[in-house]
């Protein structure tokens, strides 16, 4: 059993993931206060982070927080700045793609809007940072369940240990037991796509460009990795998906080069490649007494905007601000007065993003002549106004709304 769960101990921080999201919101917290007790439960050992083979697309405003974290300069040589983004929009049987839409990939001068970082880098360096602050860790294992009372909440963990806390933050994914546990009730629908994501080689340099090709299945996309790669994020109907991923190596290729182009060159795979549902789930409450839903659990989004995870990372700036800042105010941290301040933060901004890429989905996800004249025309426009294509860049590096201070590099 993990050393953290058999001690007698009240912690004032339980969180429940070991992902991203649970284990930045830990460093993030010991950072800010090294008084703080903090410990994380996940079924995974945490030994096997760097065998995550895929790779995140990482904004500007997250990288800043995890440099004030301190461990973005350790990362940064090994992630791929994103330094120009075209989107196109046509048939798969079409010839020609036409550009519809470019975007320049800074926001400040040698500051891209966002880094491609692979995960088997990012999270043994949360990890590492974290536990060298004294965050402890109760890992493989995973909360079965918990019951709150008037002052704490006790996690009743699958090996048998327990676990008390002042405040239980559940990051433990779209499908979160803890938050079906806590009652909480969701917005959810199935889009009947599926992500299909891998990685490949190519024979010439992308130049750190990105692509956001819109085909009748739904957006397919490359992002840039460093050398003559790219990681794929190709939306088809579950069913193609599923048969797509089970398919031989000849006929995956083959499907992918009708997709991908050959101006990169030949095309190899270069990694394993594996099918994720993709749907909408939105949390109807962010809180309840004592507990926290933080990430994926709160809200699961298409990845049409790339911007799942960069939304779970506001979340972890928003809680450790409002946690932080109540404990040096002496005040509870599983208050629910204080936890409401970090629901009125995140919730409405997760409901509109949530929004805003479910529409972009069903606009750009069909075969449709006269949604694709309507879209492109909109997309045309947008190329042509400067200002607006500015507050997009703004919105993908994720500066749009108020800003917690991590996102901003600046410490709580």
């Amino acid at each position: 059993m993990a050393k953290a769960a058999e001690k007698d101990t009240m912690y004032d921080v339980a969180i429940a993931g070991g992902g991203y999201v649970g284990l930045c919101l830990a460093l993030a917290l010991k950072k800010a206060d090294p008084a703080m007790g903090v410990v994380v439960i996940d079924p995974k050992p945490m030994h096997i982070l760097n065998k995550d083979p895929r790779a995140s697309a990482i904004a500007a405003a997250a990288s800043r927080m995890l440099d004030q974290l301190g461990i973005w300069q350790g990362i940064k040589d090994k992630a791929q700045p994103i330094h120009e983004m075209i989107v196109t929009d046509s048939k798969l049987r079409d010839v020609v793609r036409p550009v519809f839409l470019t975007f320049g990939g800074e926001v400040t001068d040698g500051e891209p809007f966002a880094h491609m970082t692979p995960n088997g880098v990012m999270l043994p360096a949360l990890y590492d940072a974290s536990k060298s602050l004294g965050v402890e860790f109760a890992a493989p294992d995973s909360a079965a369940t918990f019951r709150t009372s008037a002052d704490n909440v006790t996690i009743e963990l699958a090996s048998g240990g327990t676990i008390k806390a002042r405040l239980l933050v559940a990051a433990d994914g779209v499908r979160s037991k803890l938050r079906d546990l806590a009652g909480i009730r969701t917005n959810h629908w199935d889009y009947g796509q599926s992500g299909i994501v891998t990685t490949v080689k190519h024979e010439r340099p992308h130049d750190g460009r990105a692509e956001e090709h819109f085909l009748p299945a739904g957006p397919f996309a490359i992002l840039p990795l460093t050398g003559n790669r790219s990681s794929l994020v190709w939306t088809e109907s579950t069913a193609d998906a599923k048969r797509l991923v089970e398919s031989d190596d000849f006929t995956f290729e083959l499907e992918l080069e009708r997709r991908f182009g050959l101006h990169l060159g030949k095309l190899e795979l270069d990694g394993p490649r594996n099918a994720y549902p993709l749907g909408l789930t939105l949390a109807r409450d962010f809180i309840k007494p004592r507990f926290a839903l933080a990430g994926d659990a709160a809200h699961g989004i298409h990845p049409i905007a790339g911007q799942g995870l960069n939304m779970g990372f506001k979340d972890v700036a928003a809680l450790a601000e409002v946690l932080v800042e109540a404990r040096r105010l002496g005040q509870d941290v599983g208050a629910f007065d204080v936890l409401e301040r970090y629901q009125r933060w995140r919730r409405f901004d997760a409901f509109q993003m949530g929004v805003v890429t479910d529409v972009l989905n069903r606009l750009f996800s069909n075969d449709n002549d006269v949604l694709r004249a309507a879209r492109d025309f909109g997309l045309g426009l947008v190329e042509r106004m400067p200002g607006l294509k500015s507050r997009f860049i703004k919105e993908a590096a994720g500066f749009a709304g108020p800003s917690p201070k991590l996102l901003s590099g600046e410490p709580i």
